[in-house]
């Protein structure tokens, strides 16, 4: 096991270097100039000479003349030391600006997952138990729609009817400005605002994982030792948690994990559009602004979150399945 973690880990590495050189090749290819773009507004008030000085100084410290070998060479060197590099546009340390965004991305995501496993799970396990009964056609019905519809339309449906008709939430920010109050009132203002976008996650991810964990659980409960556990008697959940879903869990995991991923890049979308303090409000914005040094951090982020989600994927099947094995 600890042979094959290692393996794993340096896979991870030589992969998070690789992207790291498409990434910053690519960003930097990108049609547009960030040093005439940092100059730009200072034009009406200097000189033609001033103006151009100010630029070529400008691309030298930007290191824009540089060939983008050095250029990533020299980006990378600081990566590995800690340094994320200075953000152009605010001009402040990219690990300042990013930590918030994090935090608030992690604890938004978190709680969609949280939420939506804790009804997705038992919902597809009830679905399959009660397989072909009504009950199981609404759901199907429900999910085949849900998994249908954008997340982007089912976000406009749930603001127009809950924010614009009822006005019960609010549509932007994290918190009331100027909000003032003890730390509970905070918490419970916080929440109020991430009511919309938490339903909103949560419920578009309902559909799919829902279907493939009755799935999974149906072809369980299909095969022959679920029969002979039921013939020696053992009772029901007996035979649905104990050996059927034991057995289910082996796909579902994969899917989960992988739907993980997805949920947090997914969510890039609901905090734009609910103007939330996220990585991806941060990251259109520094993309828009052409602010590389905070947009590649941020895919740094996506990259080990999805390199080590592949690892617990991984790690997770050996844990469930003992006849799974895991060889170095």
């Amino acid at each position: 096991m600890l042979k094959y973690i290692i393996k794993r880990i340096i896979y991870m590495i030589f992969v998070f270097f690789v992207m790291s050189i498409l990434l910053f090749f690519l960003y930097n290819m990108i049609p547009g100039d960030r040093a005439m773009q940092e100059v730009l507004p200072l034009k009406e008030r200097l000189r033609p000479a001033q103006f151009q000085e100010l630029y070529e100084q400008t691309r030298k410290e930007m290191g824009l003349d540089d060939p983008l070998i050095l250029r990533y060479k020299r980006w990378v060197t600081e990566i590995l030391k800690g340094n994320l590099g200075d953000s152009d546009r605010q001009k402040r340390p990219v690990i300042d600006i990013i930590k918030p965004p994090m935090r608030n991305t992690i604890f938004i995501n978190i709680f969609a997952i949280t939420l939506a496993l804790g009804i997705t799970i038992p919902l597809g396990i009830r679905t399959a138990v009660k397989k072909d009964s009504t009950f199981d056609r609404v759901v199907q019905v429900v999910t085949i729609v849900g998994y249908s519809v954008p997340v982007f339309i089912t976000a406009l449906v749930f603001i127009y009817i809950f924010a614009v008709l009822l006005r019960w939430f609010p549509v932007s920010g994290m918190n009331t400005a100027n909000f003032d109050g003890t730390k509970w009132e905070k918490l419970l203002d916080t929440m109020w605002h991430l009511a919309l976008p938490l339903a909103i996650l949560t419920l578009t991810s309902l559909a799919g994982v829902t279907r493939y964990v009755r799935a999974a659980m149906a072809d369980a409960l299909s095969m022959d030792y679920i029969k002979t556990a039921r013939a020696k008697g053992l009772s029901e959940k007996t035979v649905i948690y104990s050996h059927a879903w034991r057995n289910a869990l082996l796909p579902v995991i994969t899917l989960i994990i992988g739907w993980v991923m997805s949920i947090f890049s997914g969510a890039f979308i609901i905090e734009s559009m609910f103007s939330l303090n996220g990585m991806g409000r941060l990251y259109i914005d520094s993309l828009n602004y052409k602010d590389f040094n905070v947009v590649l951090a941020i895919q740094m982020f996506y990259i080990i979150i999805s390199l080590m989600g592949n690892l617990i994927v991984d790690l997770s099947y050996g844990l469930v399945d003992p006849r799974v094995r895991i060889d170095g």
